[in-house]
Parts: structure tokens; sequence; C-alpha cells
């Protein structure tokens, strides 16, 4: 499986970046080995001071598809999910500096814990879905699926223009404002809706 990450599709998070708003999406990868799972910890790499938790909502593709039509989109996914983007935020910058890419900021081990999946079809609305991250006991992030810059449809049909989709492969969509460090000792708790997804330590 694959994880592929949209980066700036809130408008608000790409503002606080001093990043332009995209006109396309911005994509980028993480390998499996990025996965962090069951709420087991994330522990703290010594390459960089300064973590960034980004939290996402997550969608899971249900079948193989290319060249998929926007339209029929939302067939190729059927559960959704809360994950973590963590960001290496001073590699990114030195990186973004030298116009460089990003894999080292993005990619490194267990910088994407993900949640449980639950069923799509259990919200009356995809675009009116609240995630929220809380660090001990503090919210810290706080956005809502209406304010996407691009459909998770659009996304799907982006992506798989140049990328086959396979089941099982993971969409991190963007995260919203408010994205920050993380430290030791850390707890971080991620809700979708008033539901809590995700609940572990930095260490």
């Amino acid at each position: 499986m694959k994880i592929i990450a949209i980066g700036r599709n809130y408008a608000e998070h790409a503002k606080e970046l001093n990043n332009p708003v995209p006109t396309a999406p911005v994509i980028f990868m993480k390998p499996d080995s990025a996965l962090l799972k069951d709420n087991k910890p994330f522990y703290h790499p010594d390459f960089s001071t300064d973590i960034h938790h980004e939290i996402e909502l997550v969608l899971k593709i249900s079948k193989e598809g290319k060249h998929i039509s926007e339209k029929f989109a939302s067939n190729y996914y059927d559960e959704i999910g809360l994950g973590i983007d963590f960001t290496a935020r001073d590699i990114q910058n030195r990186h973004k500096e030298k116009g460089l890419p990003w894999e080292l900021a993005k990619a490194f081990d267990g910088s994407a814990p993900i949640s449980n999946f639950v069923p799509k079809a259990q919200f009356t609305d995809l675009y009116d879905l609240n995630l929220r991250l809380d660090i001990n006991g503090e919210t810290r992030q706080n956005g809502n699926t209406k304010d996407l810059l691009f459909s998770f449809e659009s996304l799907i049909a982006f992506v798989s223009q140049y990328i086959t989709l396979k089941k099982g492969d993971l969409i991190f969509t963007g995260t919203p404002a408010g994205v920050g460090r993380v430290n030791v000792g850390d707890r971080l708790e991620g809700y979708l809706q008033d539901q809590k997804m995700l609940d572990f330590y930095v260490k």
C-alpha cells in the first residue's frame, strides 16, 4: 500500500505557513514504514528539533482505479479515519529554501499515525465533518471539511491521472490551521465529530 498526502488543502493553513493558496492539489508521498497504528507512541526523532502535528481526515481506497472521473470517484472509498502528518518543519524549511523535495521532512518512520477506519455511510454529510486535535487536553487544531479547497472526489480523480490507486491505499486530505510543535511527554487526542479516534503519547 502507499500513502498519498495532500499539502495546503485548507486556505488558512497555507496562509499560516506563508505559502500560496494552490490552484491544483499539492501531492507528496510517505512510505508504508511511516504508518503508526493502534495508538502506539510516537518516538520523537533525534534529527529534528521542530516536529509539527498536522491532523487530517484520511480516505481508505476500496478498489483499484486509474484515470478515474470525478463523478465516479466516490465509489473508490468506503471508509474514513483520522491521521497525523508529522512534519520535521526545520528540515522542510531548509529544503524549501533550496528548492529540494520534502521527503526527509515528511516520510520518516512513524510520521503517519492513523486511527481505525469507520464507514463513510455513517455520516450524513462528508463536507460538514469536524476534526480536532487536542494536546495535553488543550485544543490545538479545529477544522471542518467544508473548508477543503479540493474535494475528496477531485483529489481521487487528480491523483489517479498520475498514480494508479489500489485497494488499501491511504489519502491524507490536508490539515486545517493551527499546526505546531510537539514535545516529548505530550498526549495527542484526535476527534472526528465527537468520536475520539486517536490517543497516544510522544516519547
